[in-house]
């Protein structure tokens, strides 16, 4: 079955896209969630309007990534937590704590543009990328540490 994606769906294709794919992914997934429409040739016509209207707007939202990016720079995260032997973490820094701390510091960003592959389980010091757009990736340092632990007399 031929479709016309409506929207980026990854390791798929991007908007615009005329792709073939299996009847069934395209009746029961793609159609319903209207992530793409049948590839017929009226179709095609709106996807023409449609793909030159995206491209004003991918410009747009590309120049607003990058200045986004510009903000990021010399940004960094202080993480305290309880660790264990070998400085392990008793829990670990995931996406959605470093969302939490950006939002604090005025920034918006969605937790799955932050590319965390694991959570952070250990104290020191990393590099986060953050993907604003396809074409503008900035990376933010994010440094964990050991949390002060209370002193308590017996």
């Amino acid at each position: 079955m031929e479709v016309i994606l409506k929207e980026d769906v990854p390791k798929l294709g991007h908007r615009g896209d005329v792709i073939k794919v299996a009847e069934g992914y395209g009746r029961n997934f793609l159609l319903p969630k209207k992530l793409a429409i049948e590839a017929t040739p009226a179709n095609k016509a709106v996807i023409d309007q449609m793909k030159a209207s995206s491209v004003r707007r991918m410009a747009k939202e590309q120049s607003d990534a990058e200045l986004l990016a510009k903000q990021f720079d010399g940004v960094s995260l202080t993480f305290a937590r309880r660790s264990g032997e070998n400085d392990t973490l008793f829990g670990s820094v995931t996406s959605a704590d470093i969302v939490r701390e950006l939002e604090g510091r005025g920034f918006n960003i969605d937790r799955r543009k932050i590319e965390l592959e694991l959570p952070l389980k250990s104290l020191g010091e990393f590099t986060v990328p953050i993907k604003l757009h396809r074409a503008v990736t900035t990376s933010i340092k994010v440094t964990v540490v050991k949390e002060a632990e209370e002193v308590t007399e017996a």
